[in-house]
């Protein structure tokens, strides 16, 4: 039962935090990070497709003869 005074004070916080905006010293945080603030350049793009060997087994199957279901088929049959 003491759960809603918690609750009441996590909301207020929530609240506050959503509406009001603190004064963020950003170069502060820039510099506790650790970060230069460039974009990180060492991602590599590669040409290689990764699907190569999944494209070659994709189409099995597609060539059967298999029926197409129809709605009788879901219907319980007629007695």
């Amino acid at each position: 039962m003491g759960r809603g005074r918690a609750k009441a004070k996590q909301t207020k916080v929530a609240r506050r935090l959503k509406y009001h905006s603190p004064n963020t010293d950003f170069s502060a945080l820039q510099q506790e990070l650790g970060t230069d603030g460039a974009a990180d350049d060492e991602y590599e793009e590669t040409d290689d497709d990764e699907f190569v060997e999944v494209d070659a087994y994709a189409d099995v199957g597609q060539d059967t003869d298999e029926r197409d279901p129809r709605e009788e088929d879901w219907l319980p049959r007629k007695r």
